[in-house]
């Protein structure tokens, strides 16, 4: 190789250039002017004449519309991907098997690299979908979706702790097994009082209540939820509010926030009944209004309406 051709090879590799449907392509390796190797972005290798590659006459495959109809799988939930239509080879378009249609590029494609919003990632029923609310924020997982992991978590994982030693399985509203939608919905209603805790609660607006939904939820501070925490396992055979001691008595007591507070020792079970009810009545309707202020009406309102029932 002459002078002359060093030059021209040295010049030429690495050149940059587009063919007419719009696919970037580099020479690799100039041997001639009748054999350039040009790699395309998806990693396909052609030789062809440097004419050709000025002009952009070069195909990044033998006919892209062999490419309609190729099949590929998400690595989200390994579903079916299609390619439906070739644009270029950094915009196809691909319909998963359950119907969802979006645009990507031919290598994210071909490696699995396409997610379904719509794809019922947890515990086949939650989804991410479609719309501004995301997974992280920076570096870290958005408080938004920690709620909402949380909430699916204790609804739907037979596993859980609190799946095993609940009385009252709950479940979460159609609408909210979509996280934007949830995610929306708590903008609209998350608050901060002070540097109090914040909980989602479903059953204090409507007693009894074993529905997450926008219509029946709200956030309150932990000192608040932990008044309506029934804590099944401690009273063991008693009614709510009792527990039977060594010398068989019923002893009457509250537990807020762990703070366990006697209310005195009595000959039968109703009478200690009797006492916790009026007492723990007392005292929500006093956190109540300590909280007036700051948290919203419906919230206050159900809390003075509130009445303990033996069968809670």
């Amino acid at each position: 190789m002459n002078t002359l051709q060093e030059k021209t090879t040295m010049k030429r590799t690495g050149e940059v250039n587009y063919n007419k449907q719009g696919e970037k392509m580099t020479i690799i390796k100039y041997i001639d002017c009748n054999n350039v190797v040009v790699q395309f972005e998806n990693g396909y290798c052609n030789t062809v004449q440097y004419g050709n590659f000025k002009r952009g006459s070069v195909k990044s495959q033998d006919d892209a519309s062999e490419r309609i109809g190729e099949i590929s799988y998400s690595n989200i939930g390994n579903e079916k991907m299609t390619l439906i239509e070739y644009k270029n080879v950094n915009n196809v378009v691909i319909k998963f098997e359950s119907g969802y249609i979006t645009t990507k590029s031919y290598k994210a494609f071909i490696n699995g690299e396409v997610r379904n919003p719509y794809f019922k990632s947890l515990y086949d029923i939650g989804f991410i979908g479609e719309g501004k609310y995301k997974v992280r924020e920076g570096n870290k997982i958005s408080r938004r979706y920690k709620i909402w992991w949380h909430m699916m978590n204790r609804c739907y994982n037979i596993d859980s702790y609190e799946k095993k030693h609940s009385y009252a399985p709950c479940i979460i509203c159609e609408e909210w097994h979509n996280f934007q939608n949830f995610a929306k919905w708590y903008d609209e209603n998350y608050y901060l009082i002070r540097n109090e805790i914040m909980c989602i609660d479903k059953d204090i607006l409507f007693k009894g209540n074993k529905i997450y939904s926008p219509e029946t939820c709200v956030f309150v501070p932990q000192c608040i939820n932990s008044l309506f925490t029934k804590r099944d396992i401690d009273r063991g055979n008693c009614v709510i509010g009792v527990t039977l001691d060594k010398n068989n008595k019923y002893r009457a007591q509250y537990n807020v926030n762990g703070e366990i507070t006697y209310l005195g020792a009595y000959g039968t079970e109703i009478e200690a009944y009797d006492v916790y009810k009026t007492h723990k009545e007392i005292l929500i309707k006093q956190i109540a209004d300590k909280y007036k202020n700051y948290i919203p009406n419906k919230l206050y309102e159900a809390m003075y309406k509130y009445e303990v029932d033996i069968t809670d």
